[in-house]
């Protein structure tokens, strides 16, 4: 299939054009002779030679002026005769063309495109909303004019399917971090767009200088959702933490005990205290020291 896009394809190639400028001069000159012409015939009564020479500059004034056109800096025209492509014309300022071709402007500047927010399944099968801005230029004149009915509209199509394609290729989130994530890995994720938007828009003749994702999140209908399972899993996340570093804890304070003989504690003793200490690392509230003037057995 891509061997046969690519036997297709339009290939752009210079076109054979002349400066505007001389061309202009010379419809001047032209124009001056027509009316030498014109006021000689008068004066020798309408001869056929002075007719006929009225007539051939009149013709020759008319080809000069009708073929001229402009381009501004980073335009191109394409040029055609009788509906086959003669080249592109990307020199600025006036130019000229003979009357029986015509011509094409198109813009080869950088467009910026945001596309309208989409809703995708993400990896997980999650609904999520995504929306993404892309810079995108015409590289290839030919391609984008003739190879595709309108580039500009292949463009918004094309952008709206790559967001899909990416947006189904990862999940939105892993709290854990053990996956490429669209929210997670924005530089990635975009690169992986680009390259698709790339590969999507080289049957135009367009490339993409900037892609990356101007909105992201969860749809509506499972936003609540998701926003109470992200903190379900930050607070289980945090106890982590937090138990790992109570044992750590606790596991220094009896090492030190027992290295300086502070107190001998055996195993009842040695729980009550691994107890003690756990609870007042873990607890979420100021704990309130009790006094024991009796012994751990009374």
């Amino acid at each position: 299939m891509s061997d046969l896009i690519s036997l297709n394809a339009s290939r752009e190639r210079n076109a054979r054009t002349f400066s505007g400028y001389l061309m202009f001069a010379l419809a001047i000159a032209l124009l001056g002779l027509l009316v030498w012409s014109i006021f000689h015939a008068i004066e020798v009564e309408g001869t056929p030679g002075s007719i006929g020479a009225c007539v051939a500059w009149f013709v020759a004034l008319s080809i000069a002026s009708s073929g001229f056109y402009m381009l501004q800096p980073n335009q191109a025209a394409s040029i055609t005769m009788f509906g086959s492509y003669q080249g592109t014309d990307r020199r600025e300022g006036l130019r000229w063309v003979w009357p029986w071709m015509s011509s094409t402007k198109i813009s080869v500047r950088s467009n910026n495109l945001i596309s309208e927010k989409i809703k995708v399944n993400d990896l997980r099968g999650n609904p999520i909303e995504m929306a993404a801005q892309v810079v995108w230029r015409v590289t290839d004149t030919a391609q984008a004019l003739f190879d595709v009915d309108d580039y500009k509209a292949f463009v918004i199509a094309q952008i709206e399917a790559a967001v899909r394609t990416i947006g189904a290729r990862y999940p939105y989130d892993d709290f854990a971090h053990q996956e490429v994530t669209l929210r997670g890995n924005h530089d990635q994720v975009g690169a992986e767009l680009r390259a698709e938007l790339m590969a999507r828009l080289a049957v135009a003749g367009i490339t993409v200088d900037e892609c990356g994702f101007t909105h992201l999140a969860y749809a509506q209908e499972i936003a609540g959702a998701m926003l109470r399972r992200q903190q379900a899993e930050a607070v289980v996340a945090a106890r982590k933490t937090l138990v790992e570093g109570a044992v750590g804890m606790v596991e220094m304070a009896l090492e030190m005990l027992s290295e300086k003989n502070v107190v001998e504690l055996d195993d009842e003793r040695r729980a009550a205290m691994v107890s003690n200490l756990m609870v007042v690392l873990c607890g979420e509230r100021d704990t309130q020291p009790v006094v024991n003037t009796g012994t751990l057995y009374q």
